[in-house]
């Protein structure tokens, strides 16, 4: 029988856990912003194509919200707790604050994709960094970057020409 008081909790090294705390913690906080964000967006945005992107930010915040959950819950696995408490989120994310009240849709698409670019940016940062410290911890960013790429052109096609 193993002596549970001896087990670590994680089989990495402090070391590769705080690498992976390090650039995965900002995009947590990104998604977590994006997951606030769009569905602020989703309530006030307006004009022609207004049920297309009033849903595609519907599933967009729920992708969002899944990868946050994704990149947090490996995070915790390797024996570390993330902040993602509201005011840390406002404080430290890098995707900005959206036009207050109603927009068309044009504008809403507009303000989202570069919230979307800033979260790209800090997690594409992850992907680069984590080749180097956690593999595994990589491929959840990969996964996300390739997301939430898809997610960002669903979005801007609906005002491309």
């Amino acid at each position: 029988m193993t002596d549970l008081t001896t087990v670590s909790s994680t089989s990495v090294s402090p070391d590769v856990a705080a690498g992976v705390a390090q650039f995965l913690s900002p995009v947590v906080i990104d998604l977590t912003a994006l997951v606030v964000n769009g569905k602020q967006a989703h309530w006030h945005v307006r004009g022609a194509n207004f049920v297309g992107v009033h849903e595609l930010l519907d599933t967009i915040v729920e992708h969002a919200q899944d990868w946050a959950d994704s990149a947090a819950e490996r995070i915790v696995a390797l024996g570390l707790p993330v902040d993602a408490r509201l005011a840390t989120v406002a404080a430290k994310t890098t995707t900005g604050e959206l036009t207050a009240g109603f927009q068309q849709s044009d504008t809403t698409i507009a303000e989202f994709v570069a919230q979307i670019d800033a979260a790209l940016t800090s997690i594409k940062t992850a992907v680069d960094e984590l080749d180097s410290i956690d593999l595994t911890s990589q491929d959840i960013a990969i996964e996300i970057a390739r997301g939430l790429e898809k997610d960002r052109w669903f979005l801007v096609a609906h005002v491309s020409k």
